[in-house]
């Protein structure tokens, strides 16, 4: 399994990003799914997961309704649509997948990861 993430970049306060992670590599499209980020000198977080098992979607608290996570599956693609973007979400942001439904918030459960994509959130 391997994932491809993209989409991060420079973007002013208040502005928006959207970022791209390409799954291949599963047999089904049943897996789960998850944006996380990390910040300096932080610890990698969770940002939002999707569950393949139950089709539910968790989002951090700190989203607090500006992020959106969807899926293409005939691209095989998870998108992270970041609007009324904040200086304290720049990171480098993550894509992770697992064949089976792990815990959102127990990053060491997420068997596969892709390689991160910065976002610089700044004036």
């Amino acid at each position: 399994v391997q994932l491809q993430a993209s989409g991060g970049g420079l973007v002013q306060p208040g502005g928006s990003l959207r970022l791209s992670c390409i799954v291949s590599g599963f047999t089904s499209d049943d897996y789960s799914v998850g944006w996380f980020r990390q910040a300096p000198g932080k610890e990698r977080e969770t940002v939002s997961c999707f569950s393949g098992s139950t089709g539910s979607t968790y989002y951090a608290d700190f989203v607090e309704g500006r992020f959106i996570l969807s899926r293409d599956i005939a691209k095989n693609t998870v998108y992270l649509q970041m609007n009324s973007l904040k200086t304290e979400d720049t990171a480098v942001y993550y894509c992770a997948s697992d064949r089976w439904n792990p815990d959102p918030l127990d990053l060491s459960l997420w068997d596969y990861w892709g390689q991160g994509t910065l976002v610089t959130v700044s004036s």
